[in-house]
């Protein structure tokens, strides 16, 4: 990192100060990362684990496929997906409550007895898939927000924190020297001053 600075006591103090806010700043964004870590391998567990079930519902429907063939498709509809949101570590995330379905009106007696099972069934499987979308959602979103995070302690910890130390080394030596450099010229003066006292008297 180019910092760019002057060798003054303005800028010290100024450097010295952002490195406190950043040094300040560091443990609490390890905290977060380390959170959201383990946010994300709770959201990967749960988005295979929905994976597998919506699996399994799908290869228990196989062997029924051909009755689903004769089935009305437009009987079930999502009217609405509730959800609610959540904050993990600052990252709002959807979480799945319910699906709202609008079952449309059907003759129990003249369509196949099962159509009853057969929309239960239908409504498990659609909850299922929008669960498993919104688990891989949410997935996204924690994983984005740790590789930021991540970003950001890397940033401080290898990049700006040692910028910082080094540009305030550099001027507390630069103001050293000059302040040395100073003192070995007043005592240099005074020096010349007393021989110049004594070689009046």
């Amino acid at each position: 990192m180019n910092l760019k600075f002057q060798y003054n006591k303005t800028y010290l103090q100024l450097l010295d100060k952002q490195l406190k806010i950043r040094r300040r700043a560091l443990p609490t964004l390890k905290n977060k990362e380390a959170a959201l870590r383990m946010e994300v391998k709770k959201a990967k567990n749960l988005e295979e684990s929905l994976a597998v079930r919506l699996e399994e519902a799908i290869r228990e429907q196989e062997e029924d496929l051909v009755m689903w063939n004769e089935f009305d498709r437009s009987l079930v509809r999502i009217s609405d997906v509730r959800v609610h949101y959540k904050k993990i570590a600052g990252v709002k995330i959807p979480e799945f409550d319910e699906l709202v379905f609008d079952i449309r009106p059907f003759n129990v007696f003249s369509n196949p007895k099962w159509w009853l099972s057969g929309i239960e069934s239908l409504k498990k499987l659609l909850a299922l898939v929008i669960e498993k979308d919104l688990a891989q959602e949410k997935l996204e979103l924690l994983e984005y927000a740790r590789k930021k995070t991540t970003q950001k302690v890397n940033l401080y910890e290898k990049v700006q924190i040692p910028a910082y130390e080094d540009a305030i080394l550099k001027i507390k030596r630069y103001l050293e020297d000059e302040d040395n450099l100073a003192k070995a010229a007043q005592k240099i003066v005074k020096n010349r001053q007393q021989k110049a006292m004594e070689a009046h008297l």
